[in-house]
């Protein structure tokens, strides 16, 4: 049913079924529809998160399985957020509790008023669904680190945390199966899961969170385009059957792999944990901000 690519970081490189993301966005997307339909439809005020969450995560994926069908180049893909903020973007100013305001440490609280939409709204999505799409490549690593920064988004959300109970356990099932090597989510995932926490985060003003939860992904992307604009250089790990080495440090992978041969599932660890750790500075800062 789904096409199927190698797997460059195992033993004789098996095909493996890619694209499962499009089950994420399905079942995200019924699930909020019916959240939408029969409880925050009913309730006072009507604030349409869930319908909101929706066409963001639906729009991604459909980004995303575009990307797929077609293979486009980074530097178009790159702008791929740019359209599918506009769903959030149209929603939210017509939202009475979105803020428009960010509290930043020794300025305080700036209100952007209009620029929050047009302007912070997009780059938001933009810088959360590339980085979080430029880092994978490993079994489990496009899924667990994802999942470690949902979970700190629910936690700090409070209330709003019913709006990402099924999705987060569609991602974990999925997240079981790419650790074991037998799927990929493809780019259909990783944007619609990028998506997601960008979405989120804006819906439930937990901006300063999402940002300091993905730390480790804004680094990774900053040192690629680096290497690539100023050296045109690009990051690649070898595998020899066993383990993962480079012979560079143009990426976070091979930072960790410089001269330092590990297995697939130490760099997804080592990686898991410094998201980790970066979504528990988050949440520290959010209580402080608070």
């Amino acid at each position: 049913m789904f096409p199927k690519v190698p797997d460059y970081h195992k033993a004789g490189k098996p095909l493996v079924p890619t694209g499962l993301g499009v089950v994420y966005v399905l079942a995200s997307v019924i699930y909020l529809f019916l959240l939408h339909f029969f409880v925050e439809s009913e309730a006072p005020g009507n604030t349409f998160q869930a319908l909101t969450l929706a066409v963001c995560i639906l729009f991604g994926g459909f980004m995303g399985l575009l990307d797929d069908w077609m293979d486009l180049r980074w530097r178009y893909k790159a702008f791929f957020p740019l359209i599918a903020s506009i769903p959030l973007i149209a929603l939210a100013y017509r939202l009475p509790y979105i803020r428009t305001a960010i509290t930043i440490p020794i300025l305080g609280t700036v209100d952007f008023g209009n620029y929050y939409y047009f302007i912070l709204i997009p780059l938001i999505v933009t810088i959360t669904t590339n980085t979080v799409n430029q880092l994978g490549g490993l079994n489990g690593l496009e899924t667990l680190c994802p999942a470690i920064v949902m979970i700190g988004l629910i936690v700090a959300s409070g209330p709003n945390a019913i709006l990402l109970s099924i999705p987060l356990v569609v991602w974990f099932a999925l997240a079981f199966f790419n650790l074991q090597g037998k799927i990929f989510v493809g780019n259909t995932g990783s944007f619609a899961i990028g998506i997601t926490l960008a979405s989120f985060a804006i819906i439930s003003d937990l901006k300063w969170n999402l940002i300091i939860s993905i730390l480790p992904y804004i680094f990774n992307s900053s040192v690629i385009l680096l290497n690539y604009f100023i050296f045109r250089t690009k990051a690649h790990v070898s595998f020899d059957g066993k383990k993962l080495v480079s012979d560079h440090r143009r990426s976070l992978i091979t930072l960790i792999t410089y001269h330092r041969p590990l297995t697939e599932r130490q760099v997804v660890g080592i990686i898991a944990m410094l998201v980790a750790a970066s979504t528990f500075a988050a949440f520290a800062v959010q209580l402080f901000l608070v």
